[in-house]
This record gives structure tokens, C-alpha cells and sequence, in this order.
């Protein structure tokens, strides 16, 4: 079939509304009434109010209130305002639906009043209004004299901006504060208060520290010593004191005596106090060379090790000795001194000691290098009782041009004698020299070591014997063999192997 024709009727919808509202009675201002013709029997409304009369009558036996209700009146309204709008004839005369049960009456209305009801319906509500009909479809007239322009809805756009400024903002200072707080905290805390205190509180000293302050050192340096030896509690509330207080002091090298846990003030009192400094002091070992002594002197003396070497480099004679150098001139033992004494001073005096010891044993001068040499061989070799048997056996051999082969002479040539064992390696052994014995005949060329006064006394008064021969067969108790033959000898180079086997970490060699 061609589409047009089953095409259904088009309708206008603008020709059919406009249609309606020209059938519209017009508007007219309504006084809402209430309709009090009593309902049709057996019709809704009269079941209504039947229900309602019953619901609001009192107790059994009391007399209930025959007055239609409120809520009766009330929902009785919009059917008497539907009526009076479908006809204007009194309510008693339009017809009722007594006519009978039908199911297109509603409220007592029948199908007819029913659409007549529809059809006013706008205009009830909007005489119920106390408005009209025209208010519905054109709305309120004071919105349509006016020419604004309809209202826009804001945008929101500015506020987010805004927040993701705000946000970004406050991003940045956080950041920023924990930045600040990293790398600057400690120094925050301490400028507001909220950090650990940087000084001691007073009372709280205890014990004894000793410190040492070297030539040249000023505040700072002295605050960092203070720190370290426990004496304050910070690196720098030392100086820090002196700087806020505007000290000068001057600050003398040596050992003090202070306490733990001291304040600033408390401990710039200590340094200041005479009866706090320990006298300057250093000290040589018995059988120690100048190489192992220096550190710890220069240590002790807060001097300069460069100082103190130069000092013993320089020319034997600027201390009245006649020798090779001054390896074994530095008498061996504790030594004190005066603040500002120079290295020269300290080698002077240490020098000196040794000429009184010399001159105290009955040492010619003209023999006392010689003396020191044989000594300083003593020192090494053996334990203080036997030391007049260890010159013995040395002079024996010196008469009959017999070479020594001493190990601390081949050890202290070879750069080994502070190992800190008793054998020498091969090496120092066969090393070609002019300290070692077991390669020149004679003594060495100098000392080898600071011998003490036993050991120089010894030189000097060596016990009689024939020995020419010796060896130590125990390195814990110092027990040490004297033999006159070499047959006799070789029993006791046994024993001392055998002690070795048994006593591996003895030191009777470095392994």
C-alpha cells in the first residue's frame, strides 16, 4: 500500500490547544464555598462522613456530635467548588446521583459531572488561588513587564582557580618549612628553645679528664679538645662563651686536669688555675730508638713532630757530643718541662741525663760512645740480672775478634728491631749493614737503643766468666742459658725450639 495512504491523519497540536482555550468560559474571581447538601445515600461521601461522625462520637452510652466534622467539611470542598464551577445553579438543584450505583461515579458524580469537573479544573485551582486562569500559562506578570535578561547560573570556575592557587600556596610553604626544618632544625631548636641545652648544667661535674692544649691553640681549637675529652657538652659552646662574653685569653700548652660534664665558665676556670696544668712532660722507654720515641713525645709536649725531629737531626756537636748521631744519647725516662721550652731544649736535657749517668758509672768521656754502644746491646739482649753476663760474653768475644752476631744489631740495621720478636729474619740477617754483627766484626757504629743506667753500669762492670756464648730458652720467664762452648750452646738453641714448638704466638718469631 503507498505510504501516504496508510499514513495516519497529522494533527496541528498548536490548532487543537489553541482550540481549547478559545472554548474556555472566561475567568472569573471565585469565592471557594462549602456545599452542606446532605450526600446520596449509599454514596461515598455519606460513608465518609459516617465513618467520621462515628470516629469522633464519645464513649458508649454518650450522645456523639451530629456536627459534620472539620475534616468532613473540608474534603467535601473540592467536589461543592467542581459543581458550582461546572454549573452555577444552586447546589440543590443539580441533579444528584441518587440515580443509582454506577462505576463512573466519583464523589457522588456522575460520568457527565465527572468531565465537566475535569474540564473546569484549572480554572477551580486557580479561583482556589485567588489567581487566574491566564497566571497558569503565562506566569506571573511582574517576571513579563520587566525586559532583564534571565538570571545565569555562577560559574565556578573562579573558585576552583582560586582553591588550586590557595592549595598551591600553602603546598609551597610546607615544602619550604620542611626543607628548612632538614636542614636547619637543630639550630631552629636551639634559637627557639626547643632543643637540647648546649651546655652543662652547673653541679653536674664529676671525675678527672686530662686535656691537652698545643702551642698556637686558640679558642676554637681549645673548645673542640674540651668536647672531645668529655669536659663539654658541645663541640662549640666553648668558643661560643668566649665570643658572647667578649674573653681574651691566652691559652699555654700542656696537660690539664679537668672534670666531666663541665660548663664553659667552669672549665675556662680550670684552664686558667695554675694547680690544674701538669707540667709539660714526655719520656723515652729503656732500649727505645729516637724513631719510636718521637711520636709520643711530641704528643705529650703538644709540639710539632717536625720540631722535634729536626731538633735530634741536627749536628751531634750542638749538644757537646762526639758521635755519628744521637741514637742512644736520649737517656730513657719521664721527663717534665716549663710552658714555651723549645725541642732543642728537650733534646738538650735529655742529652745532658745521659753525660750524668756516664759520668755517675765512672765513663771516661773519651770512651763514653763506645760505652753507650756496648750498653745499648745489653739493653736488648737480656733481663736486668743478667746483664753484667750479656757484657761479658761480649767483651770475651771482642778480645778474640770473634764477631758478636747479636739479632738486635742485624734487627735495628735492617729496620726490624721494634717487631716485636726475637728471631731475625734471613733477610736482616745477611743484610750487608753497618749495624749488623753477624756480617762485620767489631761493634756497630753506634748505639743501637737508650740504654737505662743498669745496663750502662753494666757495660762499664761486666761479670767475670768465660762465657762466649748465650741464649734465652724461655721467653716468658727471661730464663736464659750461658754456655763457654758452642756443643753447649747448641743444647740450649734446643730448648729454646722446643719452648717455641709449645708456645707458638710467644714471640719467638713473626711465623
Amino acid at each position: 500500500m503507498p505510504e501516504r495512504e496508510s499514513a495516519s491523519p497529522q494533527h496541528d497540536p498548536d490548532a487543537r490547544l489553541g482550540d481549547l482555550f478559545e472554548n474556555l468560559p472566561d475567568p472569573s474571581q471565585q469565592i471557594p464555598t462549602v456545599d452542606n447538601t446532605p450526600p446520596a445515600p449509599g454514596s461515598r461521601r455519606a460513608a465518609r462522613e459516617a465513618a467520621a461522625v462515628q470516629s469522633s462520637s464519645g464513649p458508649a452510652g454518650e450522645p456523639a456530635d451530629t456536627s459534620p466534622s472539620e475534616d468532613a467539611t473540608t474534603r467535601a470542598m473540592p467536589t461543592a467548588a467542581a459543581g458550582d464551577a461546572a454549573d452555577p445553579r444552586p447546589a440543590s438543584s443539580t441533579p444528584s446521583a441518587e440515580a443509582g450505583p454506577s462505576s463512573d461515579r466519583v464523589s457522588g458524580s456522575t460520568s457527565a459531572e465527572s468531565a465537566a469537573a475535569g474540564a473546569s479544573a484549572p480554572a477551580v485551582a486557580g479561583s482556589a488561588a485567588g489567581g487566574r486562569l491566564e497566571d497558569l500559562f503565562q506566569g506571573h506578570p511582574e517576571e513579563h513587564s520587566s525586559n532583564r535578561p534571565p538570571v545565569k547560573k555562577k560559574r565556578r570556575t573562579g573558585c576552583l582557580v582560586a582553591l588550586v592557587i590557595v592549595l598551591a600556596v600553602i603546598g609551597g610553604i610546607v615544602g619550604a618549612g620542611v626543607w628548612a626544618w632538614n636542614a636547619y632544625g637543630d639550630r631552629i631548636s636551639n634559637a627557639l628553645g626547643w632543643g637540647e641545652p648546649e651546655d652543662w648544667e652547673p653541679g653536674l661535674a664529676t671525675g678527672e679528664v686530662l686535656v691537652t692544649i698545643s702551642e698556637g691553640d686558640t679558642g676554637g681549637p681549645v673548645s673542640t679538645a674540651l668536647y672531645e675529652a668529655g669536659v663539654t657538652r658541645s663541640e662549640d659552646v666553648f668558643y661560643d662563651y668566649l665570643v658572647s662574653e667578649n674573653i681574651a685569653v691566652t691559652f699555654y700548652p700542656g696537660i690539664y686536669s679537668l672534670q666531666e660534664k663541665m660548663t664553659a665558665e667552669a672549665a675556662l676556670e680550670a684552664l686558667q688555675n695554675p694547680e690544674n696544668k701538669r707540667e709539660n712532660s714526655a719520656s723515652v722507654g729503656e732500649g727505645a730508638t729516637i724513631e719510636s720515641s718521637l711520636p709520643g713525645m711530641a704528643e705529650s709536649l703538644g709540639m710539632p713532630i717536625e720540631e722535634l725531629q729536626a731538633a735530634v737531626d741536627a749536628d751531634p756537636a750542638t749538644y757537646g757530643v762526639t758521635a755519628q748521631n744521637l741514637e742512644g744519647w736520649l737517656f730513657p725516662a719521664v721527663y717534665t718541662f716549663d710552658p714555651g721550652v723549645t725541642a732543642t731544649q728537650v733534646i738538650q736535657r735529655m742529652v745532658d741525663r745521659t753525660r750524668e749517668s756516664l759520668t755517675e758509672a765512672g765513663v771516661p768521656a773519651e770512651d763514653a760512645q763506645r760505652v753507650l754502644t756496648i750498653a745499648s746491646i745489653i739493653q736488648r739482649e737480656g733481663l736486668t740480672a743478667d746483664f753484667p753476663k750479656v757484657s761479658r760474653v761480649i767483651e770475651n768475644r771482642l778480645d778474640i775478634d770473634m764477631k758478636l752476631q747479636m739479632d738486635s744489631t742485624a734487627q735495628y740495621g735492617y729496620g726490624s728491631l721494634h717487631e716485636g720478636v726475637v728471631s731475625s729474619s734471613a733477610e736482616a740477617l745477611e743484610d750487608d749493614n753497618l749495624w749488623n754483627t753477624y756480617v762485620h766484626t767489631g761493634l756497630p757504629v753506634t748505639p743501637i737503643a737508650s740504654p737505662s743506667y743498669a745496663a750502662i753500669d753494666a757495660a762499664m762492670h761486666p761479670a767475670d766468666g768465660p762465657w762466649l756464648y748465650f741464649v734465652t730458652t724461655n721467653l716468658a720467664t727471661g730464663e736464659t742459658q750461658f754456655s763457654v762452648t758452642y756443643e753447649e750452646h747448641l743444647q740450649g738453641v734446643e730448648k729454646w725450639e722446643q719452648w717455641c714448638q709449645e708456645n707458638p704466638d710467644g714471640g719467638c718469631s713473626a711465623g
